[in-house]
């Protein structure tokens, strides 16, 4: 018979408070459960001796709690930080959650609960062996290693951490990711990075707290027979963080606490910003910059994407002198017309550049490619220092940073690889050329290097940072994420919606997308995927841009990108045709509700707020909102209902017959609404049909509401005292804080600002305004408000 090898007894045998951690020790391990504040523990497991005592880069906040104590008998511990409990099972080390009433928020399995697989992890060594091939991408050329010697590195750990979910709890976040999932029950989510994906290892329950797995290695969320777990795939402990908020939003500030706060971005990022695949000259882009004036569309920035090196030099951090002739001349004429402009830079070269050689000869590249490393500190400072030297001192304005990935082995596919494909294949790629441990963090190092080097230069000008890749902690490097090369047919917008709440559920409040998408035709590859071979021309295409841009009116950053086809507005008629004017209209929505917007983002600075919100952060009690995934709420005031699905032309202005103009929405319970265009007032926990012709994308106004708006304006500033439209929703007591500064040094952090306090009392029916709170240089003197209460009945 076969004799069994017992497996080690996870049983704790003893208890140690070292400090401010209290240690659990048992025949297979040591737990380690370390109270970070009153609402947020540390949770290490390891089957070594020690703990690591290491660094890690997402997680910032290195304060210990010491205000908690424990109790101990034989069937359990217990620690308690009077605000939150973790009972510890003493047979099998698993874990619970309660909170300071003794509701339980969360339990690990009870049995086997954290698992260690050890594996040895290898390093690629460059010699005679190596063999790389050159391939040509849509994001560049780029090494394929298809043999190389490797070195043993170290011993890693995967992990498992098994849980169990409550029955109606509902999952959201673990970033972006394109299948249009929005609770993430009974779901498998690969957390690494692609193209179209976006890994955050981030989870916010609907019950109010969070776990961060503190790994920069992919990750598997499993809820499915299989069972439920989080697994990652390479590191040296299991380490997670416990956050309770209370509510989704605490849990965001804790996240933000433990990783860093949000800064603030320019204000003119708020604006609309002009992008596609590509404008070629200085000419070019100074003649959209001029016709946008000449039309009065709204514009605050305008995007040059890449190639604006010279001839096939990829990546170099130079203008093309036939095409660019004079840089500073460009920007000064740009910044004359009130117009910013925002820059594709690369994190891999061209081997003929000169950027590609001085890394090379520093030693600084990643092995076998052309792609730096930003993992070492002097890595960051020469790619800034290119930055610099090619770019920013000519006053390039903003950075898009595209494929910080940068690895994408997806797109060398014909055919749409299986998702659990796609995840081997990036851990696989990626650790070829980084350690395993880091391969879902370059986009994370990257950021950094581009913020520190742009705040060591100057204060005056507010890091933004386009970028298609992100990691815990990103916030703090002023970065805006977007959703990759998505294509464009009514399913994909309509997943978007979701991609783009679970990813700012998770932590990072800036996201957007390509409005209108960026592949339009269908090409040979499967990602380049659209449904109108005609663009603009097809009616279809025209009605599907038009939502799509009512959409992004309503996202962090508004902004049109892709290829194709032209996306400037005027392509899409002209005035007085149905979609022009739509298109228009939106746009001047856009500047009339600045103050608004503005404000919302210095919440997310000042009070680690998200500005693009779930229905669940609001209404956690309504069951129903939990998977409503075409609904979300911009700020805490205005419920934005995107229509997607065609109610005019398919495809080849093929028109729709007998399509009802209208689309279903679901009023939330514990408030009443507003048309926000219409003004009429409806009681919430409804159901109801609203009206949705081609110039109206359904939005609602939360009763006790108070909404600082302005007049449409070509850019973000261009009226600096134009008067403030206070509209009022009465229904119950509201306050607001209207928030104003500089727009762009960061004296913000200083305290160079103002507060307006605005109430309104339901009582009385009085709005006071009081007088601003701080100052700011340049700041308006008896700023005007004209104030509108709106009926109820």
């Amino acid at each position: 018979m076969l004799i069994v090898n017992k497996r080690p007894e996870k049983k704790i045998t003893e208890v140690k408070r070292i400090q401010d951690s209290l240690i659990l020790y048992s025949e297979e391990g040591l737990t380690k459960l370390e109270p970070k504040t009153a609402d947020i523990i540390r949770i290490v497991y390891t089957q070594r001796d020690t703990f690591l005592s290491q660094t890690k880069p997402g997680v910032v906040y290195e304060e210990t709690f010491s205000d908690w104590d424990y109790k101990e008998d034989s069937q359990e511990i217990k620690l308690n930080t009077g605000s939150l409990s973790v009972v510890v099972n003493k047979n099998t080390a698993s874990l619970k959650y309660y909170d300071c009433k003794g509701k339980l928020l969360l339990g690990e399995r009870e049995y086997e609960s954290k698992n260690l697989e050890e594996f040895d992890s290898f390093q690629m060594v460059l010699d005679e062996n190596t063999k790389v091939e050159r391939i040509v991408t849509p994001d560049g050329i780029k090494e394929v290693v298809k043999e190389a010697s490797k070195v043993f590195d170290r011993k890693l750990y995967r992990t498992r951490l098994y849980l169990n979910w409550q029955e109606e709890e509902a999952l959201y976040g673990l970033g972006q990711h394109e299948e249009g999932y929005l609770n993430l029950r009974g779901t498998t989510v690969y957390v690494h990075q692609a193209n179209k994906k976006i890994g955050i290892p981030v989870l916010i329950s609907s019950l109010g707290y969070g776990i961060l797995m503190d790994t920069y290695s992919p990750m598997i969320f499993n809820d499915t027979n299989a069972g439920s777990y989080l697994y990652t795939e390479a590191d040296e402990e299991l380490d997670y963080y416990f956050i309770h908020g209370g509510n989704m939003d605490g849990v965001v500030r804790g996240y933000r606490k433990l990783t860093g706060k949000a800064v603030m971005l320019p204000k003119w990022a708020f604006g609309f910003i002009q992008s596609q695949e590509r404008y070629e000259t200085a000419e070019e882009l100074k003649n959209i910059v001029a016709e946008h004036r000449n039309r009065k569309v709204g514009l605050d920035g305008i995007v040059l994407d890449w190639c604006s090196w010279e001839g096939e030099l990829w990546g170099q951090k130079t203008f093309d002198q036939e095409r660019f002739p004079d840089p500073a001349d460009m920007m000064e004429q740009l910044h004359e017309n009130h117009a910013n402009l925002m820059l594709s830079i690369w994190p891999n070269m061209s081997k003929d550049c000169e950027n590609y050689k001085e890394f090379e000869k520093e030693q600084l590249l990643l092995p076998a490619s052309s792609i730096y490393d930003p993992f070492l500190e002097e890595g960051r400072k020469l790619y800034w220092k290119q930055a610099k030297e090619g770019l920013f001192r000519h006053g390039i304005d903003a950075w898009w940073c595209d494929s910080s990935e940068p690895f994408t082995p997806e797109w060398n596919h014909m055919g749409r690889p299986e998702p659990s494909t796609m995840y081997h294949e990036f851990y696989d790629t990626a650790s070829q050329y980084m350690k395993a441990e880091l391969t879902n963090s370059y986009g994370l190092f990257h950021a950094r290097a581009i913020y520190e080097g742009q705040r060591g230069e100057t204060e005056e000008k507010r890091v933004l940072n386009l970028t298609r890749n992100g990691y815990i902690g990103q916030q703090r490097y002023g970065a805006v994420l977007w959703s990759g090369d998505i294509s464009a047919d009514w399913t994909t917008m309509k997943r978007q919606i979701a991609a783009g709440l679970n990813f700012c559920a998770s932590g990072i409040p800036y996201w957007t997308l390509d409005i209108g998408a960026f592949f339009v035709k269908k090409g040979v590859q499967w990602f380049w995927d659209g449904d109108y071979e005609l663009g603009y021309e097809d009616l279809g295409y025209r009605e599907l841009f038009t939502r799509w841009f009512q959409y992004g009116c309503f996202l962090p950053i508004f902004r049109s990108h892709g290829t194709d086809f032209r996306r400037e507005l005027w392509n899409f008629g002209e005035p007085g045709s149905m979609f022009y004017d739509a298109l228009i209209k939106m746009n001047q929505l856009r500047y009339r509700l600045m103050p608004y917007i503005y404000s919302l983002a210095a919440k997310v600075w000042r009070e680690d707020y998200t500005m693009f919100r779930l229905l669940a952060f609001d209404f956690p009690q309504d069951a129903k909102v939990k998977d409503i995934d075409d609904q979300f709420l911009f700020g805490d005031s205005l419920m934005i209902c995107p229509v997607t699905q065609p109610m005019y032309y398919d495809k080849n202005s093929i028109p729709v017959e007998n399509a009802e103009k209208t689309r279903q929405v679901y009023l939330p319970e514990g408030t009443d609404w507003y048309d926000f265009w219409t003004e009429r007032y409806y009681e919430g926990g409804q159901i109801i049909t609203a009206a949705a012709p081609i110039d109206i994308i359904p939005v609602y106004v939360k009763a006790g509401s108070i909404i600082p708006m302005s007049i449409p304006m070509q850019y973000v500033d261009e009226i600096p005292d134009a008067p403030v439209n206070v509209c009022v929703y009465p229904g119950r007591d509201a306050e607001y804080f209207l928030y104003e500064d500089e727009g762009n040094s960061y004296r913000y952090e200083k305290g160079e600002y103002s507060i307006t306090k605005m109430t309104w009392s339901e009582e009385s029916k009085e709005l006071k305004i009081s007088e601003p709170s701080g100052s700011y240089p340049g700041m308006v003197k008896n700023r005007i408000y004209e104030v509108k209460v709106v009926s109820n009945r």
